[in-house]
Order: structure tokens, then sequence, then C-alpha cells
């Protein structure tokens, strides 16, 4: 039928078509582009066009969104160093596909999909060294936090999701360079982002345990309750991860929530040659972690584990009439804030069923070898720049001083726009003790030694001469 809203009969056809278009594009993803493509005049002119108002051929349909998409900045490639991108694993992308084929919704029981979320927590908990009692996976480490830090704020303040904060004066307190989800969910729980309390920095880019100590206390001399220390496992800016250990020890003397944001760097803890950085972290009430970053699986697929496993139902829980709740029924909706939950666990349940958990430590372990690579490379470089301490993770700041340029801060800002309209690597600056660096991240297990290489030698090339006038 013509106003059909199923496939029919070409199924079958349209499966195999956007097959071959994703096999394209993964077989791209293997070997780096030399440049990037950009969107032609006329796929822009297609993306102004007006609301169809009937039906057209999927084969079309499929071929115009590919379009899209190969023409789009892509961050599974393996030279994008930007930000903190995810690989877009394969077997997650697959996983995908057949989550939302069947779409089934994980906020009440569905079953054997419930009870694979939960193995799925439960792996994920054993991979990272952390007890987690339970747990929900959610869109990102935004939600994520927000997630630990409602948890936090009921036990600091029980009756609290009732009744508000009641004129108590709260705070939380978190590294300088912390993430700046927490300052939202400071906003959004009613907490107030004057109240979040930032503690210096040592030398190592990492949170001070005793100025912690000592702002803490004081708070609580000023009648303030503290509602939780948020420790940064690999900060945004340098990858630099927080003393665990040392923060557990103040947490515990003063009663207060330690949540340790991991949503970039806490899937090194399962690597040898970094988990002595994560020493502490079974001390920690709750942990976030973004699966879609350095657990390489498709967007979105945040974690949130917690050790009690009372604290995520005692700030979600509901009794509504149309809700089972007896024995045995595994609804999330009591231990999340979303009701509509897509089966975000699968592509993760995927990747470590096939790939294994041995793959995983081998992948990131690399790309923290690469950010040493470059780092050594960088620091015996005349005209470049890196910080103090070698990266602890796999964030590597580095900084171009052309001979004679009177401007470094724009001459670095010019060289970012100048390396990501070359087209061959893509990389973000970042402001650091307010200066203006380029700041790469290897996060993708696709990405080469050789890559890392060219990545240098084209910030040396384009660097060579000042840049702070465009």
């Amino acid at each position: 039928m013509a106003d059909s809203l199923a496939l029919g009969d070409r199924r079958l056809e349209a499966l195999d078509h956007a097959a071959a278009l994703v096999a394209h594009a993964w077989a791209e993803f293997d070997q780096a582009r030399e440049i990037e493509t950009l969107p032609s005049e006329q796929l822009l002119a297609s993306l102004r066009e007006s609301l169809p108002e009937f039906s057209s051929d999927v084969i079309k349909g499929l071929d115009d969104a590919s379009a899209v998409l190969d023409a789009s900045l892509a961050q599974a490639r393996p030279r994008y160093f930007a930000y903190i991108g995810s690989s877009g694993l394969e077997v997650g992308a697959l996983a995908d596909l057949l989550a939302h084929s069947y779409d089934i919704n994980l906020a009440l029981d569905a079953g054997a999909a419930s009870r694979l979320e939960a193995q799925t927590i439960d792996w994920l908990g054993e991979f990272l060294g952390y007890p987690a009692a339970t747990g929900s996976f959610t869109s990102g480490g935004t939600i994520s936090n927000l997630t630990a830090l409602a948890a936090a704020r009921e036990r600091a303040l029980p009756g609290s999701r009732a009744h508000g904060l009641g004129g108590h004066r709260c705070a939380v307190y978190c590294s300088e360079e912390a993430h700046y989800s927490i300052m939202r969910a400071a906003e959004l729980l009613g907490i107030g982002r004057d109240w979040v309390r930032p503690i210096p920095l040592d030398a190592e880019r990492r949170m001070e345990p005793s100025a912690l100590a000592e702002r803490i206390d004081g708070d609580i001399h000023d009648g303030i309750t503290p509602i939780a220390v948020i420790a940064t496992a690999g900060t945004t800016l340098t990858g630099a991860v927080d003393p665990l250990d040392e923060l557990a020890h103040v947490c515990e003397r003063l009663g207060v929530w330690l949540h340790v944001d991991g949503a970039y760097g806490l899937p090194a803890a399962a690597v040898p040659a970094t988990a002595h950085l994560f020493q502490g972290l079974t001390r920690a009430d709750s942990v976030t972690v973004d699966c879609h970053k350095w657990m390489f699986v498709p967007k979105a697929c945040s974690a949130v584990l917690v050790r009690d496993p009372r604290a995520l139902f005692d700030v979600f829980a509901h009794d509504e009439a149309y809700v089972p709740h007896a024995d045995g029924v595994l609804n999330a909706v009591d231990i999340t804030l979303e009701y509509s939950r897509p089966m975000r666990a699968l592509k993760l349940w995927l990747a470590f069923r096939v790939h294994g958990a041995a793959a995983f430590r081998q992948a990131i372990a690399r790309n923290c070898e690469q950010a040493q690579h470059l780092y050594s490379l960088a620091a015996d470089r005349v005209g470049i720049d890196v910080l103090a301490s070698a990266p602890q993770l796999s964030i590597v700041p580095i900084r171009s001083r052309a001979p004679g340029c009177p401007d470094v801060n724009a001459h670095n800002a010019e060289l970012c726009r100048r390396l990501q309209a070359d087209g061959r690597v893509y990389v973000s600056p970042a402001t650091i003790d307010g200066e203006v660096w380029l700041r790469p991240c290897f996060t993708n297990f696709r990405t080469t030694t050789d890559d890392v290489d060219l990545l240098l030698s084209l910030v040396e090339t384009l660097g060579a001469s000042c840049r702070d006038h465009g």
C-alpha cells in the first residue's frame, strides 16, 4: 500500500543496501582519509528542502542519508583527536540495529532484556574493578553525574526529594578542572552553582586532598551541609586522575559521599600499567563512565554504578498504580531518571561477548602508549612545548612556538584552525592556565602510531611560521 509505514517486500533489499553502505563506511574507517570530505552545495541545498508529503524510494533515501553522513565530521575516524570521541565499535552498531528493531523499553521489567542489562552492569563493574551493587545506563555523563549526585543529596538530606532543600545551605566539592556537568547537576538539584566549591590542584593537576579537607571542615563549622565530593578520573583538559584513596580518606572521616566522575578515564583502571592511578576506587559511593568514549561503543551509552543497592531506589522510586512492584521485578524506572529507556546495554554486552575484556584492555593500553609516544617526541622538538608532567592517561596538550611570534596564544588558536582546515587530522584547542594549547586525545582503537607521527609533523609544518594574524 502506498500509505503503509512498513517496507513490505522491500525489507531485505533495504537491509542489504544499508549493510553495503555500512560496510563501505567501516572499510573507510580502517584507513585514515588524506582529507575530510566537505558537503557539496547540492547536498547543502537538499538539506533546505521542505517536508516531504508523499513516499519516495527507500534505496534513494538510504543513499541520501549516507551522503550526508559521509560529508560530516565523523569521530570514528582514526585521526580524529579532538574532544573525547567515540570509535563507533562495529559490533556496537550491530547491537543498536537489533535493539532499535525490537524497540524494547527498559524502564519496566522486560524479561530477559532487563536481566541482560543487569548482567552488563555486573560485567562493567568487574571490568573496572568497582564493586557495584546496582546501576543503570543513561544517555551520557551529564545524566549519569546528575543521577549520582541526586542520590548523594538524598543521603545527606533525607527527604529532600519530597520537601526540597528546606533552607539548608549545601555544597559540593570538585577540582578546579572538573567537568561542567557538575555545575549543571548542582543547578538542577537546587544546590546552586555558587555552592560548587572548586578545590585547588597539585603539581600534577589533581585535586589537593588537604585543601579539600580544610574547605569541608570550614563549611561544616559554618553550618553548610556537604553533599558530595566529586573526584575526576581523567580530567577533560589534561587527563589527570584525582588521588582517589586520599580523597576517600577525607570523605570517610567527614561522612561525605564520594563520587568518581570517570566519564572519560575510568576504563584505564582495567589496564595494568595505569591501574595504580585508581587506587581507592572501591571506596567510592558511586562512579560514572561513558562507555561511548573509551569503551569504544557508539553513542549513547553511559553508566552510573553505586555500592549501596538502595541509594538509587531511595531517590527515584515511585509507587505508580500501573507499575508492578512484586519481588523479582526489575523496573529500572525505580533507579533512574528516564521512563523511556532504549536498550543501551546491548551494545556493551555484545562487545564484551564478542571481543572479550582482554581486547578492550589492550586497545586502551595502546592509546596510553600513543600518548606517551607523542609526549616524548614533542618534548624533544625545538619550538614545541609540553606540560611539565607526562600524560597520566591519553590526553597530550602541546603548544607551538614559532620564531619571533609575539602572541603565542593567537598563533596556536590559528594553528588549530589551520589543522582543521587542512583536513588530514582534527584537533581541538584548550585553554590551560590562560594559555591556548592544542589538546589531542587518543580514545580510538583504530588510531596508529603513524597517525600520531603525522599529527606532530603537521603541527611542526603548519606552525613553523607565525599564525597570530591569520
